[in-house]
């Protein structure tokens, strides 16, 4: 499964723990792979220490890491380093020996993994889950704005074939404006896809017990959880 967002800081990480919770809860092996962290030095926790910390016994694979805050791409060509690109993902994540494999991207889903070359062109996480035939979880900001970058992501994903399970609110406000609480209607309509989960802000920071049943309640049947649409504010 991918997980991919609408932007940055839209809670992708705490969506993939959650599901990872869920998953370890019912008995599955779980590997989170992060295919390139940016932002972080190297003897910094970054998104998988997060995960980590929150889901409990899940095994994790960090593929590349760049210490600028940038897009993968770009952070690696500052870094002076090499980019890791889809294929190389695809691969790894088929050698894993695991019941569920989550892949973490970096921003949205079209943001550049590497520059390409004369004999490739630019990768993204896209095509990592084209290479990989996994299905997409768009991790959506609440707030103004956040349709028009829905529906393009569903946009690019069906131009490539390339199922879109639904859409999670990864850190939807105690208080939800009324942009906030319009959007919980209308992100399906403009993705096509149904919402799968609302996650309240904050979730981040709590205990690993309330984590889990943070996760319970947030994230629909498909993703491990029991929440349905009508207990959506």
């Amino acid at each position: 499964m991918i997980i991919t967002g609408t932007g940055t800081d839209v809670g992708k990480t705490v969506v993939v723990a959650a599901i990872a919770a869920l998953a370890r809860a019912a008995g599955e092996r779980v590997t989170v792979v992060k295919p390139a962290q940016t932002g972080v030095a190297p003897d910094e926790p970054g998104d998988l220490a997060a995960v980590a910390r929150l889901a409990g016994d899940v095994a994790t694979r960090e593929l590349a890491r760049y210490p600028e805050p940038l897009a993968p791409a770009t952070a690696a060509r500052r870094a002076g380093a090499a980019p890791v690109m889809a294929a190389q993902v695809v691969d790894a994540v088929r050698r894993l020996d695991a019941d569920l494999v989550l892949v973490e991207g970096a921003g949205g889903l079209l943001v550049r993994l590497d520059d390409g070359d004369d004999t490739h062109p630019p990768s993204t996480l896209a095509d990592v889950a084209a290479g990989l035939a996994a299905p997409v979880v768009l991790v959506a900001s609440s707030g103004l704005g956040v349709l028009n970058t829905a529906a393009l992501t569903a946009e690019a994903l069906a131009r490539r074939g390339i199922p879109l399970l639904g859409t999670v609110l990864g850190a939807h406000p105690e208080h939800p404006d009324l942009a906030e609480r319009t959007n919980v209607d209308d992100l399906p309509r403009v993705t096509g896809a149904p919402l799968l989960g609302v996650l309240p802000a904050g979730l981040g920071g709590v205990d690993r017990d309330a984590f889990l049943a943070a996760a319970r309640c947030g994230l629909g049947p498909v993703l491990g959880g029991g929440w349905s649409p009508t207990s959506a504010s």
